[in-house]
């Protein structure tokens, strides 16, 4: 049998061994995140790339069983900002070097929403002069729509899966055409086949899921050869029918623990991706981003959505930063990010290094497309 320290120094793993990377406790746990951080080091450097996030409407379609802002919750106060508060935001992001910005919302697809978010992404590469990067999280779209957004502006696109396991997946959906997997997994290719940089995730330690679900999440990844992953503790909400089912969940600090490993887990196994250090850590350890960083991420989302709105975007509870405006959060992660040992990107996109080499792979003729330079 393999020992530990040789199983984190391959570059190819099975499902048995990243079940033992997610069982690591003790040294063999300190083993893991010390190589983690040394591979992203030599990767992909120790820079740590702002995505401004604004969250600009919680109307949403989807009903999802685990989601605070799920339709079906008639106690949210929906809300849309304006486009001027959303282009306000950006030019905070803009004025304040962060490289880029996140527009999040529910999963919409009509006509109008369509148009609204290819109008915003024009008018805020205007008003960077082409210099501020945009990722979308608007849920499932059309081909179409996904390639229409890219022409306007989009270049990463953020869809994250929740669960490879269909099982486990159409457990905390509801049975219907709107919420199948398949439907979900043909979304992830067809923004691969638009050229968006791909992004997707999972909730970790939520009901039902074992360690064996989380290895195979990793392998998932790999598979789809995604170029960065947004994934962070599940925090139950009372709103939501998966809310029953609490007693089969793990201590918060075992699902945070086991976040940082899944963090880790997925950087040796993708050295040269994107990993974001979700907010959702902080909700359980106040340092929760910061030890990510230090161990694997590389990706921090200063929320710039404005305060007024912030209480009505909450998938989960315990939200942090609800009250911070723009300036506050930025100095804030600042100061973190420096304890972290880590150091900011200010004025770069922060584009994954595996979007790069996967394109070249594809088509060794191909330039890369990287940033316009900063005035």
């Amino acid at each position: 049998m393999k020992s530990f320290s040789e199983i984190i120094q391959q570059t190819e793993f099975s499902p048995e061994d990243l079940v033992r990377m997610l069982e690591a406790d003790g040294d063999d746990r300190t083993l893991l995140f010390v190589q983690a951080e040394k591979v992203k080091k030599q990767t992909i450097g120790n820079k740590v790339y702002f995505r401004g996030l604004i969250e600009f409407s919680n109307i949403c379609a989807k009903d999802c069983l685990y989601c605070g802002i799920r339709r079906s919750n008639e106690k949210v106060v929906r809300y849309e900002a304006t486009d001027a508060e959303i282009l306000d935001a950006c030019r905070f992001a803009w004025q304040n070097r962060f490289g880029s910005v996140v527009l999040q919302s529910g999963e919409l697809s009509s006509p109008t929403f369509v148009r609204r978010v290819d109008s915003l992404l024009k008018q805020i590469k205007e008003l960077s002069n082409g210099e501020l990067g945009v990722t979308l999280s608007c849920g499932e779209q059309s081909i179409e729509t996904y390639r229409q957004w890219r022409e306007s502006g989009a270049h990463r696109y953020l869809l994250r899966i929740e669960s490879s396991n269909p099982e486990l997946y159409q457990k905390i959906h509801p049975e219907n055409d709107l919420h199948r997997f398949d439907r979900r997994l043909q979304a992830l290719r067809d923004l691969k086949a638009s050229d968006y940089q791909v992004g997707t995730g999972v909730m970790i330690g939520m009901p039902f899921q074992t360690i064996e679900d989380l290895a195979n999440d990793l392998l998932f990844f790999k598979q789809l050869d995604v170029d960065m992953v947004g994934m962070g503790p599940y925090i139950e909400h009372e709103e939501t029918p998966l809310y029953v089912y609490r007693h089969l969940l793990k201590s918060k600090q075992e699902r945070f623990d086991l976040a940082l490993k899944m963090v880790a887990s997925l950087r040796l196994l993708m050295p040269d991706i994107n990993i974001a250090a979700a907010t959702a850590l902080q909700a359980i350890d106040p340092a929760g981003r910061e030890k990510a960083l230090k161990i694997g991420a590389n990706v921090i989302m200063p929320n710039l959505t404005p305060c007024d709105y912030r209480k009505e975007y909450q998938l989960y509870e315990d939200k942090p930063c609800l009250d911070e405006d723009a300036e506050l959060c930025r100095n804030c992660l600042e100061a973190r990010i420096g304890l972290a040992g880590c150091e900011i990107g200010y004025n770069e996109w922060g584009d994954s290094k595996h979007y790069e080499h996967r394109k070249r792979a594809e088509d060794p003729g191909r330039g890369f497309q990287s940033q316009p330079q900063s005035k």
